[in-house]
């Protein structure tokens, strides 16, 4: 599946509320651009999770372009596509490498986001790269995840380092990045355990494991990713506020995208928060994780829409 079709496929409940909500406000052939029709589309919007501020944002652009014309709906959705691209437009670089030696990529966010799975598809794709990785596990208070995080290195072909259950996650991250640098590594990723953006306790913790990292490689970490579950919707921004806060995000994976009908929270999360979101998660497997586009984004978001329009011409 070509890389457009596989965040369609991601997005697929949010395009049919998109399609069959805005298909609905132009049943009649051309509409006047009033004040109901106005409220029309705002709401469409503010449904997908795309926030008050954008949907705000959107609907002045209609109005300042259309307002009092009888439009049709081809030529609206041109100007809504060109404003969210302006809206989303952020820097291409998925990940910043280091310019010498490992590169270490903290992983942070909530119980429940999608982070080990995430970082087994990062892994995944750095493998299939040839890249040399090594994970750390850090979440020590929870077996299961690191049992999780084990197999996916095993089947991966990456090294692993784990620590005692219980024991300090900074301790962990140290030993993971030693073994990177003793065995050449290009990636050493280290998982974190999920925690709640308002529990200081662990925040603090999460800021103890950036320290440590920072000792052993000056640069690093050089990323810090957030893993977004898409299906929290506006929480999204909340928890994106509190760790970015805490540990310095660099930049965020929307995971769990293709389960949910609130995608539009990627533009809210772009306009509210100023982190560049790097991948979306758009299935289970190692493989679907897709590089984020913004353009490709967004005409994904309105390609039913357009075609159904082509159907009826």
């Amino acid at each position: 599946m070509g890389f457009f079709n596989r965040i369609k496929e991601g997005l697929r409940k949010t395009v049919q509320i998109l399609n069959t909500d805005i298909r609905d406000i132009f049943k009649q052939k051309g509409r006047l651009v009033d004040d109901s029709f106005l409220d029309e589309m705002f709401e469409i919007f503010v449904k997908t999770d795309m926030g008050v501020a954008t949907s705000k944002e959107i609907i002045a652009e209609v109005r300042t372009q259309y307002r009092g014309r009888v439009v049709e709906m081809f030529d609206v959705l041109q100007t809504i596509k060109t404003k969210l691209k302006s809206l989303m437009a952020q820097p291409t670089a998925p990940i910043r490498f280091a310019e010498k030696g490992t590169t270490v990529i903290m992983a942070c966010g909530v119980n429940g986001s999608g982070k080990t799975t995430t970082i087994a598809k990062l892994t995944s794709m750095f493998v299939a790269d040839g890249k040399k990785v090594v994970l750390g596990a850090a979440d020590t208070f929870r077996a299961a995840a690191v049992e999780q995080l084990t197999i996916w290195a095993n089947r991966l072909g990456a090294e692993i380092v784990v620590g005692k259950s219980g024991s300090d996650p900074a301790s962990v991250a140290h030993k993971a990045v030693a073994k990177a640098l003793e065995i050449n590594a290009d990636l050493c990723i280290v998982d974190t355990a999920g925690r709640l953006q308002t529990q200081k306790n662990l925040m603090q913790e999460l800021e103890k494991i950036r320290r440590v990292l920072s000792k052993q490689i000056p640069e690093a970490p050089h990323e810090v990713i957030l893993i977004l579950d898409a299906t929290t919707g506006q929480n999204g921004i909340s928890q994106a506020k509190y760790f970015t806060e805490a540990v310095k995000c660099t930049g965020i994976v929307l995971a769990k995208l293709d389960g949910t009908a609130k995608g539009g929270v990627v533009i809210a999360i772009r306009k509210q928060i100023d982190l560049p979101v790097k991948f979306i998660g758009v299935g289970e497997s190692a493989v679907d994780l897709a590089l984020f586009d913004p353009n490709e984004f967004v005409d994904a978001l309105f390609d039913e829409t357009e075609k159904s329009e082509e159907a009826e011409k």
